[in-house]
């Protein structure tokens, strides 16, 4: 029992850290046709725009009634080399976007940092290096003309300020082409929100019929050569028919299509991440690929309009770019929430446990102090498990001579010595199975513990005392560690021999040696819950001990 139990934690443990990943399935190049809006003349203005839905058109008959003209527009002509910069604050973000190609220059945080250090720069999103196309670009494939994406546009603000009072401002960026197309790309953003608004409108100034589909993409570059954190994912996700999927940028190549029933895509990091929300799921594909430069897209491809003269194409997305707060995320209502690393087994656990650790420290504001509480409480309640389990040690060693005896007895039979054993059991009313119960019992309130801490915002540079100022991070001495191996094996010398078999005893005394290396890379916050875990159990077990003498 003792080594099967063993070797299940061992295993557990193992298998603990593993990623699951999930085939995609392929995105259909041809999604159904989406509404377009009026807009008058190629002057009107996009708020004083009706809607008018256009009426679906089967691929056979698009070939009788609309004539596509496939047109390259020329190089954007501007005499102006790169685009000017518009500054958004707020206070949660602060953003610069550029009239070059209406894309996002920088994003940072202003409530997080890099590292522990005060002085360490603000988390930022955009990592793109100089001559790459930037996030937030706009291309158009498959479409009546080719629009560049990374022409000049024209703003309608030089910056934009939520810090002052205001709830709510807007950004426009507008740029046309002759007297063919228009595109305005209108931002909304919000002064208590990290998600904001995009409307992008194409306007059709031709004399036909135009058809377009918008690529909204997230460009980042990635480095091969840079250190990755063997707990943590950074690269494209994607939410797609209620299965989150991820991707690994270093097996990306040519375009990859998935799809559709899209609910977001984006670029993720471990506590944070970029993402893309469409109006239109059921009409949107994820397109993802990694050039010959390392430049990663994650696209967000919305549904092909047919554009009648003087209308205009909506495509309408909610953008994202933010800590990865499960209450945050939720509350976008598409399943955001997922892209926290909780485990799809264990969930059930590790957010219970996360709602208890934030319930106590709004009382105590020390998440460290908070998870020490927390393992008193994980304790009270199973401490009644743990009386029975150590009286259940005890009784078995009391009959440690009689299984001897039996051993030897039968050492030539086995199915006789196991049935003469469990008749043993039976008239002395002893359980061999209860001895392990709470290792049992609390294996998964560990799990659950772990995934909380591991990859939960909350926890993220949030210290103890002293040398430990980030429970989410290793403890940079491994002190903790050694306690809590010093405890472990405390702990098994208090311990009945199991079973009466040396060798399974010599086993389980390398557990604590087992632990403490495995424990050495876990996070410090996990380390305290389990160290305290054993000193509670070992003033448990000497007091039964105590009372048994």
């Amino acid at each position: 029992m003792d080594k099967r139990t063993f070797l299940a934690i061992i295993l557990s443990l193992i298998l603990m850290m593993g990623y699951q990943y999930y085939i995609a399935k392929k995105y259909p190049q041809e999604p159904p046709v989406a509404q377009t809006e009026q807009t008058g003349s190629a002057s009107q203005e996009s708020d004083s725009a009706t809607v008018v839905t256009q009426e679906a058109v089967t691929p056979g008959q698009e070939t009788r009634q609309i004539i596509v003209r496939q047109e390259s527009l020329p190089a954007e002509t501007d005499t102006r080399e790169k685009g000017e910069d518009i500054t958004v604050e707020s206070p949660l973000f602060s953003a610069i976007f550029t009239t070059e190609g209406a894309s996002l220059k920088s994003f940072k945080l202003k409530k997080f940092r890099e590292a522990v250090d005060e002085d360490a720069p603000l988390v930022e999103f955009v990592n793109v290096k100089e001559g790459m196309l930037k996030p937030l670009v706009t291309t158009f494939p498959n479409s009546s003309i080719d629009l560049p994406a990374d022409v000049i546009y024209e703003a309608d603000a030089a910056s934009i300020d939520l810090t002052g009072g205001v709830d709510t401002q807007r950004l426009t960026f507008s740029w046309s082409y002759t007297d063919k197309i228009r595109i305005d790309k209108i931002f909304t953003f919000y002064a208590d929100k990290y998600a904001f608004e995009l409307e992008m409108m194409v306007h059709n100034l031709t004399g036909g019929t135009l058809s377009e589909n918008a690529l909204l993409s997230w460009n980042w570059h990635f480095d091969p050569e840079a250190d990755s954190d063997r707990y943590s994912h950074v690269g494209p996700v994607s939410y797609i028919q209620g299965e989150f999927e991820m991707e690994k940028p270093k097996k990306l190549g040519e375009k990859k299509y998935l799809g559709p029933d899209v609910s977001w895509v984006g670029l993720e990091r471990k506590y944070f991440i970029a993402s893309m929300i469409p109006e239109q799921p059921s009409l949107s594909g994820f397109v993802v690929s990694k050039d010959s430069n390392n430049l990663v897209t994650a696209g967000l491809e919305g549904p092909k309009n047919m554009i009648p003269p003087g209308q205009a194409g909506v495509f309408r997305y909610t953008l994202y770019i933010g800590p990865k707060d499960h209450e945050i995320l939720k509350a976008e209502g598409v399943g955001l929430e997922n892209s926290i690393n909780f485990g799809s087994w264990i969930k059930w656990l590790a957010l219970p446990l996360l709602y208890v650790l934030k319930f106590v420290y709004q009382y105590v504001h020390n998440y460290g102090v908070a998870i020490i509480l927390l393992t008193i409480l994980v304790k009270i309640l199973f401490w009644p498990l743990g009386n029975i389990s150590y009286r259940s040690m005890k009784e078995m060693q009391k009959l440690q001579p009689q299984m001897q005896t039996l051993r030897d007895k039968y050492k030539d039979d086995k199915a006789k010595m196991q049935q003469e054993t469990m008749a043993m059991y039976k008239r002395h009313k002893v359980n061999p199975m209860s001895g392990c119960l709470p290792m049992v019992i609390q294996l998964p309130v560990f799990f659950g513990l772990y995934r909380a801490l591991l990859y939960s915002i909350e926890l993220r540079h949030s210290p103890l005392f002293f040398w430990i100022q980030d429970l989410s991070a290793k403890d940079p001495y491994y002190i903790t560690p050694l306690v809590m191996g010093a405890t472990m094996f405390l702990q098994q010398k208090m311990s009945p021999a199991p079973g009466g078999n040396e060798m399974q005893a010599k086993m389980m005394m390398w557990m604590p040696v087992v632990f403490t290396f495995l424990f050495l890379s876990f996070p410090s916050g996990l380390v305290i819950y389990w160290l305290f875990n054993n000193i509670l159990s070992i003033g448990q077990q000497y007091y039964i001990n105590k009372r048994s003498s």
